[in-house]
This record gives C-alpha cells, structure tokens and sequence, in this order.
C-alpha cells in the first residue's frame, strides 16, 4: 500500500485491472461550476438552495450530477449559473453548455430524452473532468490535482477538476465526455495519452476503465474484443446483445466491430473474477475483475 493510503499500491500504477469498472449508472450528466469547499456529499455542500433543488431534480431523473472547477486559483462564484450537460448514451452523444439566471430555466426533462435543452448550446470540443474530490477520498486529491494541472497546460480550457466519479481505489480517474469514457490510475503521460486518443476519437486500452453507463460485464466484452481486434475507435465496438442467467455466472454477449474491412460480429463470453494481490495475505483488499473465458468470430450470414 502507498504511504497514507489504504489502497493495494498496486492500483494507482496501473499493476492490478482496472478493466470493466466505469460507473454504469451514469447515461445522462450535469456539471455545475462550483469553485468549492466541497463537503463528501453533493448534498451536505453549501450551495444555494435553488442549487440543491437542481441537483436531486437531476438525480431523480437519472442524471448524474457533478461540481466542477478550474485549475489552480480560482475567483469567487458569482453571475449566473454555469452548468454543461452531456448525453452519453446512444451511438451520437453530444455535450452543451449552458448559462442560467435561476436554475428552473435548466429543463432537464429533454435531455433525459436525448435532447438539447432551450438555451444550450452545442460544444464541439470535449471535456475532461479529473476526480480532485479530497473530502470523499484522500487519494483523488493527492493523486488527482497534479494530473489535473499537468493535463491543463496541455490543453487550456478543457480540463475541470471534479467531485468523485467512482473508483476511488483507481485515482487518479479521468472522465472523457460526452462518451463517458473512464480512465484510471493514471499518470499524468497516461493522462495525455488518453485525452489525445480521445480527441483524435480513439480508445487507448492501457488503464482504460470502460463507458459508463454499460453493464460491467459488457464493458468487459467490449474491452476484450478491441484487445483482439486492434479496434480503437470510439465507436468501432459495441455489444449487440448480451444475456445471463445470474449476476455470478457468465455472460454472454455478441459484440459488433467495424473496422475498414467491413463489419465482423462476435461471441464473447466473459465471467466475474477475482485478482490476487501479489502481496498476498497481507493485502486485504478484494479487487473484483472480469477475465475472457470465450471469444469467437461468427460467420457472416450469406445475404
């Protein structure tokens, strides 16, 4: 374990798996810009009230809601509110930005639908939000805040520190929106590495945690069949169908891949597993994984 933390050192250098663990209940996003302190809990901040209101609006619409921040220094909050959201679902996701008087003009109904709400305006350029939520675990500041200033400077603008993510023991976490990409245990070349890919529409399987939203078991399949494949596009791999019988056994998927050849289909069956520290017995920590136990390519069906 690393000084001051309870994590299995292995899991902040990438040593342990990290593959299949991006948060699967977040399709829908709102980022509010809050400078900050940050308390644990979204809901023990100190926000204005209307602030709150929007918050456990989004969260019971099935929006993931999210404080962010710049960087460095930082000016008090004040004029209206600014806030991004982001669809990740679908084969099109899109993020917009937006700027409020009151928070009741934010309609969050059209964009649990898929759609841009009235007064967001479409942004053509990512996001990348790096987890720095000290108060919900120690970690994501000491392992997050580096990453965040060193990913800054590489490119201005797009990068916001943010509250937790999920996947504290994988810290430093790195976000990619609108696709909901999930980085983790990242250095700050990782960092850069992944943010590039991103931006050019690709994957880079190196720490790479999944895309929320996704079962972790198809997160699994579709990470198992780039491994093969060599696809890294963004949206080149997609799992077409998927079923189990129960959370402990396998699941079975059929993964779609479209490379420049053409569009090849497989059968992936993967199962939950469990990692062994290499420190053995004295490392406590269960890290729950998924290994590949099936992977074949199906014959076209002649049209």
């Amino acid at each position: 374990m690393s000084k001051g933390c309870g994590h299995l050192a292995a899991l902040h250098t990438g040593e342990a798996p990290i593959l299949a663990s991006a948060t699967v209940g977040a399709r829908f996003w709102l980022l509010i810009e809050h400078s900050g302190p940050w308390a644990a809990y979204l809901d023990e901040c100190r926000l204005p009230d209307d602030v709150h209101a929007l918050i456990d609006r989004a969260t019971s619409l099935g929006i993931r809601p999210q404080l962010i921040r710049r960087t460095g220094r930082r000016p008090a909050q004040g004029g209206p509110l600014h806030v991004f959201v982001a669809s990740s679902a679908g084969a099109r996701p899109w993020l917009a930005e937006g700027f409020f008087e009151t928070s009741n003009d934010l309609d969050l109904g059209s964009l649990v639908h898929g759609v841009v709400p009235e007064s967001c305006i479409l942004v053509n350029e990512p996001v990348f939000l790096v987890c720095t939520h000290a108060k919900r675990n120690a970690c994501c500041a000491r392992f997050g805040l580096p990453l965040a200033r060193s990913l800054d400077e590489k490119l201005p603008g797009q990068v916001w520190e943010t509250t937790h993510v999920g996947g504290d023991r994988y810290a430093a976490n790195l976000v990619c929106l609108p696709h909901g990409l999930y980085y983790g245990s990242m250095s700050q070349a990782a960092a850069i590495a992944a943010a590039n890919a991103y931006r050019r529409g690709e994957v880079v399987l190196d720490r790479y945690r999944g895309r929320a939203g996704l079962p972790e078991p198809l997160q699994a399949a579709e990470h198992f069949v780039r491994a093969h494949t060599g696809e890294l596009s963004v949206g080149g791999v997609a799992v077409e169908s998927s079923r189990s019988e129960s959370e402990d056994d396998a699941t079975v998927c059929i993964v779609q891949c479209t490379r420049p050849g053409g569009l090849s289909r497989f059968r992936v069956v993967v199962e939950p597993a469990v990692f062994a520290a290499p420190c053995g017995t004295a490392c406590t920590e269960e890290i729950s994984t998924y290994r590949l136990t099936e992977l074949s390519q199906l014959t076209p069906v002649p049209a």
